[in-house]
């Protein structure tokens, strides 16, 4: 219940932290305040109301109620008229005040004489009638003599300061995380294998030093790819020459059988090199381009004339991204040419949901055993150790196709197909 009301957000956890204590603070100040000064404040008010009406009945039964009349008028911001022949009913006591209305009433019972008074509508003034021996006398108290707005305009100005806090803490932990916000933006960047920039170090030291362990990441990551990538390509060029050799010595062999022997195995190490270069070229620097999935995957089936294999494409949307437009057809041009290889019925379904787009390839071929899905995915791993690596099975079909489609951001799964083959899903980000 906790975790679906806290904010996911740095910034909104960082808020609260800075601002529960400060509204935590004005509610116990305002309590305080409340049962304390404002409790004292309307006792002494209460209290001094009632001494000066204490004073008007002293004058009035004296028989003075022009001389009590004038000096509540001039004097207590009072108003007094005079009920002959009326009695007072106590149980008309209308209030809403709180502790305004429990110490007045304290205060009243200090009169020894019966009383009620109505505090409905205080901007008009506090009605108050006291039971004089046969009269009744109506007091109207003006409300600055029972209520002090002061009090209120304290707490106001406490709610204000509190919301301009809120409003600078938000602003300044906004700078401050603006180079996190970076960070995760040029870290998904570097992910999806695009050419991330350094990082400017700035904001404070724990950022500035998680920034500079990023770029420092980033160097020593494409050091790596680099150093891998020029290892390969210099082993793959080095062999080539005497492989050459070996076939201009070849055709000086007399003997057709070892000769055919020998021809297929340098053919075969050959197909292996030409992989081996292919899988270099996955490696090289290409433009990142706005590309159309679907255009992409019918180009990779245009050439296809078999009429002896059926491929239907479902395409359940038309999808816009950007990507190296090479480097993922080729992607798509190995997944789909296995499935041509060991099936003749495949199934191409295009659609886009939440976690982006969605490319599923299906085939009724014998499929992979479920032990083996992440194997496939390893270099030079082939389900038949004795299938000729002339057929194209050098084992890096499918790391290349997955070391693209990562490199993009993706990731590609197998599962059985419901046409009873293999199904390959590619999901790529938009």
């Amino acid at each position: 219940m906790i975790k679906k009301i806290i904010p996911s957000t740095l910034i909104g956890r960082s808020i609260i932290i800075i601002f529960v204590p400060i509204i935590l603070l004005v509610i116990l100040t305002s309590f305080v305040f409340y049962q304390t000064s404002w409790n004292i404040i309307s006792k002494r008010l209460a209290e001094s109301v009632v001494a000066d009406i204490n004073v008007l009945v002293k004058l009035i039964d004296d028989d003075l109620f022009f001389y009590a009349n004038n000096i509540a008028n001039k004097d207590f911001k009072m108003k007094i008229t005079i009920k002959n022949n009326e009695e007072i009913d106590t149980k008309l006591i209308n209030s809403n005040r709180g502790i305004l209305s429990k110490r007045l009433k304290q205060s009243l019972k200090n009169l020894n004489k019966p009383f009620s008074y109505d505090l409905s509508d205080l901007e008009n003034g506090a009605e108050i009638s006291i039971q004089l021996k046969e009269n009744l006398l109506i007091i109207n108290v003006n409300k600055d003599r029972l209520y002090s707005e002061t009090t209120f305009v304290f707490l106001l100005w406490m709610i204000f300061a509190s919301l301009i806090l809120l409003f600078t803490s938000y602003f300044l932990m906004s700078k401050q995380l603006k180079p996190l916000k970076r960070l995760a933006i040029i870290a998904e960047t570097f992910g999806r294998g695009l050419d991330a920039p350094n990082i400017k170090s700035e904001g404070s030291y724990e950022i500035r030093q998680t920034s500079q362990a990023f770029n420092q990441m980033r160097t020593r990551i494409k050091r790596f790819l680099k150093q891998r990538t020029d290892m390969l390509a210099g082993v793959s060029h080095d062999l080539r020459t005497p492989l050459t050799r070996m076939k201009l010595q070849l055709s000086l062999i007399k003997d057709e059988k070892a000769k055919s022997e020998l021809e297929l195995d340098i053919n075969e190490m050959t197909a292996m090199l030409d992989s081996y270069v292919s899988f270099v070229k996955t490696e090289s620097p290409e433009t990142i381009e706005n590309i159309i999935i679907n255009d992409l995957i019918k180009e990779c089936l245009k050439n296809f004339n078999n009429e002896e294999k059926i491929i239907s494409v479902d395409e359940k949307a038309i999808i816009k991204t950007s990507g190296r437009p090479l480097q993922l057809k080729r992607a798509f041009q190995n997944i789909i040419d296995n499935s041509k290889r060991y099936s003749n019925k495949i199934r191409i379904v295009i659609f886009l949901n939440d976690e982006g787009c969605n490319i599923e390839i299906s085939d009724n071929g014998p499929g992979i055993p479920k032990e083996n899905f992440e194997d496939v995915f390893k270099p030079f791993f082939t389900l038949d150790p004795s299938r000729n690596k002339l057929k194209g099975e050098s084992g890096l079909g499918l790391t290349i196709t997955r070391d693209i489609i990562r490199s993009h951001g993706g990731e590609i799964n197998l599962d059985k197909s419901d046409l009873g083959g293999l199904k390959l899903s590619v999901l790529l980000p938009i």
